[in-house]
């Protein structure tokens, strides 16, 4: 070891001559350990709700979805599908029909996001393990008797039986609470969609496409989607849109295991052109994701203060360590040692407290992190999704950290000798 490094490292764990300076050197590394804590603790909280929220909405948006650049919907023919599934990495592709209803239920109404949906949408989202009351389908008959004269001359009747097909729906919870439904209820909810290309009208009738959609059952994903939302059969939301058989508003993918999102994502824009926009999840829900990155980088800036508020104490510590060893810098500047160099021990004094801190702080974190992860000691309450806060460790956040920490005390401590009144 160097002889600089050997001074500056017994100078940190030698006893000082000064209860004060001792005191205080040990508070700068307990208060650089706990503001390390926090950061990790903080952000790994963060990662852990992030990601469960992306979760919740990767359960209704797909991979990658198809939408028209210009005008609302599209025709997805065999050509167009096959055109999509010859890129490589594309799983399952599913159509979609959205548009804004209007739907009432006794005396209770909502504006809702209508999106009728194939039967490979569950393959590609996984909604249909989001059901927490009722099942997931779309479409049932019903037997409906009625009777007939047997013919004019004998008062005989007979009874004919007529399959119905009705049409069911998957409702979010709060659409469902907003609706006034039950569980047990056997009343129709009618569904109201404008009419393309006609004005107001003078009536309901002439204005909107009316039809009646049956409770099947509720989701709970996320209150977003749950206060929107509402599932049906694609054929029954083309035809209140007057759509043909093969026109969809967008078209929901899903990769294979091994394919990578954003080279699919370009290879299906290059294929399809500029006339159709392809979205990954990240495009698909823009807000939220802006959000979230802006959320983060305030967190980290305002634990970033806490961090150099921190570093108050080292200087403070550095400055009465100086005084304190007055003696031992007039001994070796006698026995030739130059004035940078005295201030270079000082200053590895400074970046030995700095580098255990930043470290005891690192190795808590994860402990404090590691034990949420694994018994779940701090609760959120029976209301949401989970139980405990979610936890998740990155290794980029623990690096962060460790360079943050580093920085700002290495800032400190060469402000501080540099400035030292060296004899």
């Amino acid at each position: 070891m160097k002889l600089k490094s050997f001074i500056a490292w017994r100078y940190l764990f030698s006893r000082k001559r000064k209860s004060v300076i001792n005191i205080i050197s040990w508070i700068s590394l307990v208060g650089l350990s706990i503001a390390s804590t926090a950061l990790i603790i903080v952000l790994s909280v963060y990662n852990g709700i992030g990601g469960l929220t992306q979760k919740l909405f990767n359960a209704f948006d797909p991979q990658l979805m198809i939408e028209k650049y210009e005008g609302k919907s599209f025709h997805a023919d065999s050509t167009f599908l096959e055109k999509v599934l010859s890129v490589d990495g594309i799983g399952t592709v599913s159509c979609i029909v959205e548009e804004n209803a209007w739907i009432t239920y006794r005396q209770n109404q909502a504006i809702v996001q209508l999106r009728g949906v194939d039967r490979n949408y569950p393959a590609i989202t996984g909604i249909d393990t989001m059901i927490f009351d009722g099942e997931y389908f779309f479409v049932g008959q019903s037997k409906k008797t009625s009777t007939i004269p047997d013919s004019q001359e004998s008062p005989d009747t007979i009874i004919q039986t007529i399959n119905q097909t009705i049409h069911y729906a998957v409702l979010g919870a709060l659409v469902y609470d907003q609706l006034g439904l039950r569980s047990l209820s056997n009343d129709p909810m009618a569904v109201h969609i404008p009419k393309r290309g006609r004005g107001i009208g003078l009536s309901i009738d002439d204005a909107f496409n009316t039809d009646y959609l049956y409770l099947a059952g509720t989701f709970y994903i996320q209150q977003d989607i749950d206060s929107k939302y509402v599932l049906a059969d694609i054929g029954f939301v083309r035809s209140l849109l007057e759509y043909s058989g093969d026109e969809c508003t967008s078209l929901a993918i899903a990769l294979t295991p091994k394919a990578n999102v954003r080279k699919v994502k370009k290879e299906l824009q290059q294929s399809l052109g500029t006339d159709y926009l392809v979205k990954d999840r990240y495009d698909q829900q823009p807000l939220y994701f802006k959000i979230y990155r802006s959320e983060r980088f305030g967190i980290i800036l305002i634990l970033s203060l806490i961090v150099l508020i921190s570093t108050l104490n080292l200087i403070a510590s550095l400055s009465l360590l100086i005084i304190d060893k007055k003696r031992d810098i007039a001994t070796i500047r006698s026995l030739g040692m130059e004035r940078h160099t005295v201030r270079q021990i000082f200053f590895r004094e400074g970046i030995f407290i700095s580098f255990v801190g930043v470290i005891a702080g690192l190795f808590l974190g994860f402990v404090i992190c590691f034990l949420q992860q694994t018994f779940g000691f701090i609760k959120m309450g029976n209301n949401f999704v989970v139980s405990a806060f979610p936890i998740e460790m990155h290794p980029a956040d623990f690096l962060l950290t460790f360079v943050l920490v580093m920085m700002l005390s290495t800032l400190a401590v060469w402000f501080t000798t540099r400035r030292a009144k060296i004899q």
